[in-house]
C-alpha cells in the first residue's frame, strides 16, 4: 500500500467579518454613558498631542431636535436659549471638560474654591462608634477587643464574622472570651441594635433600649417572627393567647420603632449619581417635544493645525512625522467615534419619543410594545448596536429620569388589536391589588381572570412574576385580620 503527498493550488470564496481597531473603539465609545465619555475624552486630551477642544467661535450649534424636526425662531429669548445650551450653561449640568485659560497670580484658585464649597464627608459607622468607645472606662485588653469588633461590623451594623476569625486578625491575638465581653459593651452603643449577629438579636437589643417591658413584642420576636413575616396571625394568637388586636398593635409598634439595619441610621448607603444622556422637554410653543443631548455628549473636538502640518512637512525628520501622523490618526478616529455615538444616540432617542409618545402624556400605562430588534431593522443596523446605544444611559423626561432600556418592552394585544406594553399590565395589577378587599385579597388566579375580562390575557405565573417585581406579597400575606 502506497501513500502519496501532493499539493494543489485552488481558490476559495468565503465571507469574513473582521473588527478593525477603529470599529472596536467606535463600539466602546458608543456604549459609554455620559460620565465615562467625559473621563475618556479628558484622558485623550491629556495624552494625544493632536487633539484639542474647539474654540468657542468654532463651535457649531448644539444638537437639538424636535419630534417634528421643528426649528426655533430667531427671537431674542430663543437665541438666548440656544446660546445657553450651545455653551453648556444648562441648569444642573456641570462643565465636563477642563477649560484652558491663563491665570494671574492674584486670581482665585478654582480648585481651592471648589474644595471650600464641597460638603465634608460624613463619619463612617466605625468612626461614629469608635468616638463613643474611646469615652468608656475599660481595661486595655477589652478596649482593644472592642476596636477589633467595631472594625469587623458590616455597614448595616451586623457582626457576621466569628470570634475566632476576629481573634486571629489582630496582633497580638485576642482571647474569644475577651471578644465576647467586648461585644456586650459594643451592643450598648448608639444606635441600638449595633453588633447583633442576626435579626432577632438586633430587634431585641432595640427593645431593651425602649422604656417599658414590651412583653408582647418580645414574645413575637423571640418565638413567632417567621409566623409574623408570613402573616399567620391566627396561629400566633392560638400559641400565645394574645388577641388578634393585641398582635396587630404590637406589629404596628415594631414597624414604627424598630429598624432592621441600624447601621444605615448613621451613614446613608452611597448611591452613585445619575446623569442624563438625553433630555426631553415639552416645547415652549406647546407643539410637541424637544429632544437634545446633554452637554457632555457633544464635545467639539478638532485636530491641532500645527500637529497636522508637522505630520506632512518634509522639513521634519521621519521619526517626528511618524509620531505626528499616528497622533492625528488616533485623534481622527476618536472624533469619528464620538460623532457616530452622538448621531446614533439622537436617532434612537427620536425613535423612542415617536413610538412611546403616550408615555409622556399619561405615564407608564401608555407604554407600547417596542423591541430593539424592530428598531434595528428600521435603522438598518444590528440589534447589538441598539443595545450598546442604550446601555447604562438615561433619559430625563417631564415624568422623571428613566433608563433608555425602560422604553423597550415586550407586551401583548387586547381584543381590539391594540398593543400594550408589559408595564401597562404591571400597573393594572398594582391597581387591582390596591382596590381589593383586604380581608379577602385576590389571589393570582383571580387577578389573571380580571385582566382577561379587560382584554389582557396572561397566565397566573406571569401575574405572580409581575407581583414579585412590584414587591407585592402573596394573597395570604396581604390579608388583614
Amino acid at each position: 500500500m502506497s501513500h502519496f503527498l501532493s499539493q494543489t493550488l485552488g481558490q476559495v470564496l468565503r465571507m469574513e467579518q473582521r473588527l478593525t481597531p477603529q470599529l472596536i473603539q467606535s463600539m466602546a465609545i458608543l456604549q459609554k454613558p455620559v460620565a465615562d465619555l467625559e473621563a475618556h475624552i479628558n484622558d485623550a486630551l491629556e495624552s494625544n498631542a493632536a487633539l484639542e477642544l474647539a474654540e468657542p467661535e468654532q463651535v457649531e450649534p448644539a444638537e437639538h431636535s424636535n419630534e417634528h424636526d421643528r426649528r426655533d425662531g430667531d427671537g431674542g429669548f430663543a437665541r438666548l436659549d440656544r446660546f445657553t445650551r450651545d455653551f453648556g450653561l444648562d441648569s444642573g449640568e456641570r462643565p465636563p471638560y477642563p477649560a484652558r485659560r491663563a491665570t494671574d497670580d492674584g486670581d482665585r484658585d478654582a480648585k481651592m474654591g471648589a474644595l471650600a464649597n464641597t460638603s465634608g464627608r460624613s463619619a463612617s459607622l466605625q468612626e461614629h462608634l469608635l468616638d463613643q468607645w474611646h469615652l468608656l472606662d475599660l481595661a486595655d485588653e477589652v478596649r482593644r477587643a472592642g476596636e477589633a469588633v467595631i472594625n469587623h461590623l458590616d455597614p448595616d451594623g451586623y457582626l457576621r464574622v466569628t470570634f475566632e476569625r476576629i481573634a486571629d486578625s489582630v496582633r497580638p491575638p485576642l482571647r474569644v472570651e475577651t471578644l465576647k465581653q467586648a461585644l456586650a459593651e459594643v451592643q450598648h452603643l448608639e444606635p441600638p441594635g449595633i453588633g447583633a449577629r442576626d435579626v432577632v438579636e438586633c430587634l431585641l437589643l432595640q427593645l431593651d433600649a425602649l422604656p417599658g417591658d414590651n412583653q408582647v413584642e418580645r414574645t413575637l420576636i423571640e418565638r413567632h417572627l417567621i409566623d409574623i413575616i408570613h402573616n399567620r396571625l391566627p396561629t400566633v394568637a392560638k400559641a400565645t393567647g394574645y388577641s388578634i388586636g393585641e398582635i396587630n398593635e404590637a406589629i404596628k409598634a415594631m414597624r414604627s420603632m424598630l429598624c432592621l439595619h441600624p447601621g444605615f441610621l448613621v451613614t446613608d448607603r452611597l448611591v452613585p449619581p445619575i446623569r442624563p444622556d438625553v433630555i426631553v422637554e415639552y416645547s415652549d410653543t406647546g407643539a410637541g417635544l424637544d429632544i437634545r443631548l446633554a452637554r457632555g455628549n457633544i464635545p467639539k473636538l478638532c485636530i491641532r493645525e500645527d500637529v497636522a502640518a508637522m505630520a506632512k512637512s518634509k522639513a521634519n525628520g521621519k521619526e517626528t512625522r511618524d509620531f505626528a501622523r499616528k497622533q492625528v490618526e488616533a485623534a481622527t478616529a476618536l472624533i469619528d467615534a464620538v460623532t457616530f455615538r452622538k448621531n446614533r444616540l439622537l436617532e434612537v432617542s427620536r425613535a423612542i419619543v415617536e413610538k412611546q409618545r403616550e408615555f409622556f402624556d399619561i405615564g407608564p400605562e401608555g407604554l407600547k410594545v417596542f423591541r430593539m430588534s424592530d428598531l434595528a431593522t428600521e435603522l438598518g443596523c444590528d440589534p447589538s448596536t441598539i443595545s450598546r446605544t442604550v446601555a447604562d444611559k438615561y433619559m430625563q423626561t417631564p415624568r422623571g429620569m428613566f433608563p433608555l432600556r425602560y422604553f423597550f418592552t415586550g407586551g401583548t394585544e387586547n381584543d381590539e388589536g391594540e398593543s400594550m406594553g408589559w408595564d401597562r399590565v404591571k400597573t393594572r395589577v398594582a391597581e387591582l391589588v390596591a382596590a381589593e378587599d383586604h380581608q379577602g385579597p385576590l389571589n393570582d388566579d383571580q387577578i389573571a381572570a380580571l385582566l382577561k375580562k379587560e382584554g389582557m390575557e396572561i397566565s397566573r405565573r406571569t401575574v405572580a412574576k409581575y407581583r414579585q417585581q412590584l414587591n407585592i406579597p402573596n394573597a395570604r400575606q396581604r390579608r388583614r385580620f
